[in-house]
């Protein structure tokens, strides 16, 4: 009992020292029980006793890391499309065909997306932070798959034979969708004005770069059941877009606006996909 006295007493002494002077180093010795070693901004206490058992204290904050990395972080969200497509030039492109004049032609209403069914999932391979500043001024970046589904209303269709267009179908799907996937690495300036609450807010901007690696047009009706065409479809294989987080607390929103568009400039289509949503990461 006497022994953890004494070593209470020292560690509110050298507290004490440690708030009024932090320019010296001092070390203190009780015997062979306990050492006391005061540094700069903080006080150190190791305890060592005659069975060998040690117990050191440092009252100094602990140093946060320069970098840190984030695994598998995952995206849920919606995507929808602003469509600036002149139809009317269009047609002349031969993406847009009319195979059948009962369907029609393929007009901005056959490209209108069911925004609340249309979605945007990530899966982030990895996240690194990187200090730049006192760790409030941070570099993000990663690398991992952007998935795009956009769901249409309509009966509008994709297909490749042997070159890619676009059609409306004489049947109705009860699914109709197009899937785009895309590698992506992005890179963010990360601000983050209290590094030491990880609930706290933080604010992330900056680019993503991503290459088209899979896409395909998924189709169920009564007549034909589940089909899937896959091809490239004439979209645009790279992808640019500006990306945003914001973290309030322990939730995460994300936000991304293509650079460019989802279609080559040579099918005559001007659309830009953007989506947002709930990042579910520690940081």
């Amino acid at each position: 009992m006497k022994k953890i006295l004494l070593a209470t007493t020292l560690l509110v002494a050298l507290q004490t020292m440690a708030q009024s002077d932090t320019t010296k180093t001092d070390t203190v010795k009780a015997g062979n029980f306990i050492i006391v070693k005061k540094e700069k901004k903080s006080v150190s206490i190791e305890i060592s006793t005659k069975k060998g058992v040690d117990v050191s204290y440092n009252s100094g904050k602990k140093k946060k890391r320069n970098s840190s990395i984030n695994w598998w972080i995952v995206d849920l969200g919606f995507t929808n499309l602003t469509d600036n497509t002149n139809y009317a030039t269009a047609q002349a492109s031969n993406y847009l065909r009319t195979l059948n004049t009962t369907a029609g032609d393929v007009t901005r209403n056959s490209m209108r997306l069911n925004a609340g069914k249309s979605s945007n999932v990530n899966i982030w391979i990895f996240m690194k932070k990187q200090n730049i500043s006192k760790n409030v001024l941070n570099l993000k970046y990663g690398l991992g798959l952007e998935m795009y589904n956009f769901r249409y209303d309509r009966n509008v269709s994709y297909r490749k034979d042997p070159a890619p267009f676009v059609f409306n179908d004489t049947i109705s799907f009860s699914k109709n969708k197009l899937y785009a996937g895309y590698i992506t690495a992005p890179l963010m300036i990360n601000i983050n004005p209290t590094p030491n609450n990880n609930n706290g807010f933080s604010l992330s901007a900056g680019i993503s770069a991503g290459y088209l690696i899979a896409s395909r047009n998924k189709q169920i009706s009564n007549e034909r059941g589940k089909v899937k065409y896959k091809g490239d479809f004439d979209l645009e294989p790279f992808r640019l877009a500006a990306i945003a987080e914001v973290g309030l607390g322990p939730v995460r929103l994300y936000g991304s606006y293509s650079l460019n568009k989802l279609h080559r400039s040579s099918t005559g289509l001007d659309q830009t996909p953007f989506a947002f949503g709930i990042r579910f990461s520690n940081w």
